[in-house]
């Protein structure tokens, strides 16, 4: 079977939609560190949006700080790859033609800092996951620990962090009197811009304290927020396409209608007319917290829950009337604690989540949401249990998220089926968990884990006791018997 590329273009049906503009004729203005799904699915067709409009200073280097699976997928496409749009019965296909090119870092770390450094280069834009900051989730502080991140702060003449490599490519930049890019986190981290910035500068500030202040007085780092439901593609998947529009693509991501990024509106140079979409505001904070306690809350939640019920997909889950009442009495839990944009109306964005985790074309495994719980829990569920607590608020439903998580680093789920519990930390909790004999003596060597939960929230005895009742029922009811007590 042939595989997409330019050359079999013209082999494609006809209501595969295709660039509108010469991709020859496209300079590369952006550079992406962490390409992956989400990344094609969402920052990448904003900037084929705007090259399909006229601006051809919007082509796309990224890159991948790990593996070089996304390189082996895309490069004998020349960068083409298929966006499939799911709603219900209705499929739409796209080709995005933005990405012009994929370096694997660890392969070749001059040349990812030779298009950092490039004139051409105005935007960089981060989808490294949470734990790519190497940043500690309690505190925001540099993980000196980490040996990326030592290896660093030793030496950036091979960059092996995300971090390290923005600082060395700032020095080239500084020391070719070009200006500064604008770096732009597009991962679920609160205050994802500052946090980018301060690991940045203080990176740099190891290394060189004039380049750390020049980054300071001329740097742009906007906080942004970015939702997009982008579940992994699967073998069938790639085998259904290539039935569809007759050649093999590789590369291809699944998504839903629905695509949103708000900016903030802090650039040190040119960027794109973004267009539908892309919101630039002078405000992050409020969509950022209103995303990350009701989609991405609810998300973890799902997770952990449905997973250990041996529940495949975010539908199924919520194809259990329990389920539904939990997400929205979480919901309820949290808005308590946000302070909504006026453009937010509260309860027609909770309306068009449940929508959006009903879409049973997406097929959006538990299991992937579940990956990294460490880096994400502090920011989607215990910064909302902190938030409520301090206001007087109840926490029942946010705690019952919080004590599934704990029982699903047991790694085996009610069924007795085994799983990876896929996170930077899991070594280390479970070996907190291992020596622990009860769920209070569990639920109490979590608290006392400050590398995920605040001592501060950990000191507070109602949380301490709605983890342990709630860990009691998943350790001798299940997932299912939780919910099902839960509604009662």
């Amino acid at each position: 079977m042939s595989r997409l590329s330019s050359q079999t273009l013209a082999d494609l049906p006809a209501d595969v939609i295709r660039p509108a503009y010469d991709r020859a004729a496209v300079t590369c203005g952006v550079v992406h560190l962490g390409i992956g799904a989400f990344h094609r699915a969402h920052q990448a067709v904003v900037f084929d949006d705007a090259l399909n409009a006229g601006d051809l200073r919007w082509g796309i280097i990224a890159a991948s700080l790990r593996s070089p699976s996304v390189r082996d997928q895309m490069t004998p496409q020349d960068g083409l790859y298929t966006m499939l749009v799911r709603d219900g019965a209705a499929e739409q296909a796209r080709l995005i033609g933005a990405v012009q090119q994929v370096i694997v870092a660890p392969e070749e770390p001059q040349a990812l800092l030779a298009a950092l450094a490039s004139p051409d280069t105005h935007i960089v834009t981060l989808t490294v996951t949470e734990k790519g900051y190497k940043l500690d989730p309690a505190t925001g502080a540099l993980i000196e620990s980490d040996p990326q991140l030592a290896a660093d702060l030793a030496s950036l003449e091979s960059p092996q962090t995300a971090p390290g490599y923005l600082v060395a490519a700032l020095a080239l930049r500084r020391a070719a009197g070009l200006p500064p890019f604008t770096a732009i986190s597009c991962d679920n981290l609160p205050h994802n811009g500052s946090r980018l910035r301060a690991a940045v500068i203080a990176l740099a500030r190891r290394h060189d304290p004039a380049l750390a202040d020049w980054i300071e007085e001329e740097g742009a780092f906007p906080e942004t927020m970015v939702d997009r439901i982008v579940p992994a593609t699967t073998a069938d998947d790639i085998v259904a396409l290539t039935r569809r529009i007759g050649v093999e693509d590789q590369a291809m991501v699944k998504t839903e209608p629905f695509i949103q990024w708000v900016i903030e509106d802090k650039f040190c140079g040119p960027r794109p007319d973004f267009g539908a979409g892309v919101q630039v505001t002078a405000a992050v904070a409020p969509w950022e917290e209103a995303k990350l306690r009701l989609l991405n809350g609810a998300h973890s939640g799902i997770a952990y829950l449905g997973g250990l019920a041996g529940i495949d997909y975010v539908h199924e889950v919520l194809a259990l009337p329990e389920a539904r009442h939990f997400v929205e009495s979480l919901w309820d839990e949290a808005e308590t604690t946000l302070s909504p944009p006026a453009e937010l109306d509260v309860a027609a964005y909770r309306r068009e989540l449940m929508a959006r985790f009903d879409n049973p074309t997406l097929r959006h495994r538990t299991r992937q949401i579940a990956m990294d719980g460490s880096q994400k829990l502090p920011q989607r569920l215990l910064a909302t249990i902190a938030a409520g607590l301090e206001a007087g608020q109840g926490i029942d439903a946010l705690a019952l998220a919080v004590a599934a998580w704990v029982r699903w680093q047991a790694g085996q789920d009610d069924l007795g089926q085994a799983h990876q519990v896929d996170d930077p930390l899991a070594g280390r909790i479970g070996d907190v968990l291992a020596s622990a004999a009860s769920p209070g003596s569990r639920i109490a060597a979590i608290l006392a884990f400050d590398a995920v939960v605040p001592p501060e929230l950990a000191r507070n005895p109602l949380l301490a006791d709605a983890l342990t009742r709630w860990l009691t029922v998943l350790e001798t009811q299940g997932a299912r018997g939780a919910l099902a007590a839960f509604r009662q």
